[in-house]
C-alpha cells in the first residue's frame, strides 16, 4: 500500500523545465528547443502536494544501493545536481542488476526509467544528456518511454522537445531494425565455416536484410571469409548496389586480419569501379600494417592511397620510411617506390627528411648502410644537395668505414660536389680528439689533396692539437715538415703559435727552433715570447746561440732580438751567460753600441739595484 502511495504521489507532481540550456543528444541531427526556466520553483526534490495544496513536504530519501548506482552515473558523465540524483536514484531502485565484480550495471531498461523520470519532471538538459549516452551504448528509446514522456512534454507545452523526441525516436527505430538484421546475418556467418552451406544459406537471405550491408559487414569483422563471401553474394544480387563506404568497411575487415592477398585484390576493385579509400580506413589499416610489421603492406597501401584524391597525412611519408629502414630486411626498393610516388604527387623533399632516416638507421645500428639508402632515394626522385652527401660522409666514417666514405666521396666529386670544409675538419677532429690519429692524418691528407693546402689550415690546427694531447711531439713535428715542405699545406699563425709553447713545455725546444724558419716562409713575424721567458728562467749559452741563429736572415742577426736577449738575462741576475754569449756573438752586435750601453748599465750592482 505505501508503494501505491508513492506512485500515486509521483504521478501527481507539477513538471517543471530544466533550468538549463537546450543541449542536443550527441550526433542526433535533432535541434533541442530551449527549455522553460520559471524563476519562482526552486529545485524539485521529491515533492508531494498535501490535497488542500496549503503546505509542500520536502524529502530525499536514500535507497540502498544508490551510492553503487551514483557512482556507475557519474563514470559515465552523468552527474546530476543533488535533486536531480536524488529524483533519479528513486526512479532506478529496482531496475538495475550487479556484475560480478559488484559494480552496478545500467541495462536497457534502466536508462529508460531514467528517461522517464526525467522527461516526465521536465527535466530537458539532463534528459538529451541521458539519450546521447545510450546512443553510445547500443541502446534505444522504449516504445513505453516515447509515449510516456512525448505525452509530457506536449502538457507541459514544449513543442520542440516533442519533435526533437520524434525524431531520435525515429532513427531509434531504425536502428532496432537494423540491428535485428545484422543479429540475423551475424548468427549465419559465425556458426557456419566457408563452403557450400554457407553458401547456400546466405543466397537465401532476403535482400530486405541487407540493405545497411556496411552495419552487416561491421557486425562480422571476426570472420573476414565469410564476411567477404556475404559481399561476393551481394555483388551478384541485381536488385542491390554496393557502394564506396561499404567497400571502405570490407577493406578494415581485411586489413585487421592477415588477408593480405584478399585486401589487395579488394583495393584493386575499388579502384576499377571508382571508389575512394577513406581517409580513417588508411589510418586504421596503415596502422594495423606497421603493428603487425607488414611493411611490404603498408608501402602498397601508400601507394593506392597516394593514387586517389584523398591522400594520406604528409608525415607518413616519412614515417613509411623510417619503418622500412629499420625492419628487419632492408628492402631498398621499397625506399624507391615510396620516394616516387610522394614525388610523382608533386612533393617537393626536404633535407630534414634525409636528417630523420639517418635517425632510424642510427636507432637499428645501419648507419653504415647510409650511402645505399640515400641513392635508392635518389633514384625515386630526392634531390640531395651538398650538405646531405656531407652527412653521408660524416656518417659512414663514424660507422668504421673510412674506406667507403673516400669511395663515396670520389663517386660525388666525379658529379660535381666537393665536401664543405667544415665537414672535413669535423672529421679531423673527431678523430683527433679519439686519438685516432691515424684516421685523422688520413683525413687531412685526403683534404689537402683535394681542397690545395692554403684552405685546410682549420683542420690543420685540429690534427696539431690531436697529436699535442697524445704527448706525441716528434710527430707532430714531423707530420708538420712533411706537410708543409711537401704537400704546401700553410698552417694558422696561431697554430705555429701553440707548437712553439708546446714544444718549449714538453722540452723540445732545439726541434722549435724549426717552426721560427717555417713561419718566417709564411711571412709570420717570429713568436720569440716563450723564447726570451725560457732564457731568463734556465736557457743554456748553447740554447740561446741556437735560437740567435734561428732568428738571423741571410746571415744577419737581429739586432733587436739580441738586445732583448742580453737585457732579460741580465735582469734577472744571470750576467755570466749574457757574457759567454755576448762572446759568441758576431763583430756587428758585439761592438755596437746599444749593446755595449745595455751592457755598461746592467753591471751587477745596478742589474741588481733594477731587480730591486
Amino acid at each position: 500500500m505505501r508503494n501505491a502511495w508513492r506512485i500515486l504521489s509521483l504521478r501527481s507532481l507539477p513538471r517543471i523545465a530544466s533550468r538549463g540550456p537546450g543541449v542536443s543528444p550527441p550526433n542526433l541531427p535533432v535541434k533541442v528547443p530551449e527549455p522553460k526556466n520559471p524563476p519562482f520553483l526552486p529545485p524539485f526534490v521529491g515533492r508531494i502536494r498535501s490535497p488542500s495544496n496549503l503546505a509542500i513536504r520536502w524529502f530525499s530519501p536514500k535507497p540502498a544501493g544508490s551510492d553503487e548506482i551514483k557512482a556507475e552515473l557519474e563514470s559515465l558523465d552523468l552527474s546530476f545536481d543533488r535533486e536531480t540524483m536524488d529524483l533519479v536514484l528513486r526512479g532506478l531502485k529496482r531496475v538495475h542488476s550487479a556484475s560480478e565484480d559488484g559494480r552496478v550495471k545500467l541495462n536497457s531498461e534502466s536508462y529508460n526509467r531514467m528517461l522517464q523520470t526525467l522527461g516526465n519532471n521536465g527535466r530537458s538538459e539532463e534528459f538529451w544528456r541521458v539519450v546521447g549516452t545510450m546512443r553510445k551504448k547500443g541502446f534505444g528509446i522504449s516504445k513505453a518511454t516515447y509515449l510516456s514522456v512525448s505525452k509530457s512534454f506536449r502538457e507541459e507545452k514544449m513543442e520542440k522537445d516533442v519533435d526533437s523526441l520524434n525524431e531520435a525516436y525515429s532513427l531509434c527505430s531504425g536502428r532496432n531494425e537494423a540491428g535485428t538484421a545484422c543479429r540475423d546475418v551475424r548468427k549465419i556467418l559465425r556458426e557456419e565455416e566457408p563452403g557450400e552451406i554457407l553458401r547456400k544459406k546466405l543466397d537465401d537471405i532476403d535482400d530486405s536484410l541487407l540493405s545497411d550491408l556496411g552495419a552487416v559487414l561491421e557486425s562480422t569483422s571476426q570472420h573476414p571469409e565469410n564476411a567477404l563471401l556475404l559481399m561476393e553474394q551481394v555483388e551478384k544480387r541485381p536488385s542491390l548496389k554496393i557502394d564506396g563506404g561499404v567497400y571502405n568497411v570490407m577493406a578494415r575487415i581485411l586489413g585487421r586480419k592477415d588477408c593480405i592477398n584478399e585486401f589487395q585484390d579488394l583495393l584493386r576493385k575499388m579502384r576499377d569501379q571508382g571508389h575512394e579509400l577513406e581517409l580513417k580506413t588508411y589510418i586504421k589499416v596503415s596502422h594495423g600494417f606497421h603493428q603487425r610489421k607488414k611493411i611490404a603492406a603498408a608501402a602498397d597501401l601508400y601507394e593506392f592511397a597516394m593514387s586517389g584524391t584523398v591522400k594520406p597525412p604528409p608525415q607518413d611519408f616519412l614515417f613509411l620510411l623510417k619503418k622500412i629502414v629499420a625492419s628487419k630486411d632492408l628492402d631498398l626498393d621499397f625506399i624507391t617506390r615510396v620516394v616516387r610516388t610522394f614525388v610523382d604527387d608533386g612533393n617537393s623533399i626536404k633535407r630534414s627528411v634525409f636528417g630523420g632516416v639517418l635517425k632510424s638507421l642510427r636507432s637499428v645500428g645501419r648507419l653504415g648502410e647510409c650511402d645505399k639508402v640515400l641513392k635508392a632515394m635518389e633514384q625515386g626522385g630526392f634531390a640531395a644537395d651538398s650538405s646531405v652527401h656531407d652527412r653521408v660522409v660524416i656518417e659512414l666514417f663514424d660507422a668504421g668505414r673510412s674506406d667507403g666514405a673516400f669511395k663515396y666521396l670520389d663517386n660525388i666529386e666525379n658529379e660535381g660536389y666537393s665536401l664543405d670544409v667544415k665537414t672535413w675538419t669535423y672529421l679531423v677532429k673527431k678523430h683527433s680528439e679519439a686519438g685516432e690519429l691515424e684516421q685523422a692524418l688520413s683525413c687531412f691528407k685526403v683534404m689537402a689533396e683535394r681542397r690545395g693546402g692554403e684552405n685546410v689550415g682549420c683542420a690543420f690546427d685540429e690534427l696539431m692539437k690531436g697529436y699535442c694531447q697524445k704527448d706525441e711531439i716528434k710527430h707532430a713535428h714531423k707530420v708538420l715538415n712533411e706537410m708543409v715542405t711537401k704537400r704546401n699545406v700553410k698552417p694558422w699563425h696561431s697554430t705555429y703559435r701553440f707548437l712553439i709553447e708546446m714544444f718549449i713545455n714538453q722540452g723540445y725546444l732545439k726541434e722549435s727552433f724549426s717552426l721560427l724558419e717555417l713561419m718566417k716562409s709564411h711571412g709570420f713575424p717570429p713568436y720569440i715570447d716563450p723564447y726570451i721567458r725560457y732564457m731568463s728562467e734556465s736557457g743554456t749559452v748553447d740554447d740561446a746561440v741556437g735560437f740567435l741563429k734561428a732568428m738571423t736572415v741571410k746571415e744577419f742577426p737581429s739586432r733587436t732580438v739580441f738586445i732583448r736577449v742580453f737585457e732579460t738575462l741580465l735582469k734577472a741576475g744571470r750576467h755570466d751567460v749574457a757574457h759567454d754569449i755576448l762572446s759568441k756573438s758576431p763583430g756587428s752586435i758585439r761592438n755596437h753600441a746599444d749593446v755595449l750601453d745595455l751592457f755598461y748599465s746592467m753591471k751587477p750592482d745596478k742589474a741588481s739595484a733594477a731587480i730591486a
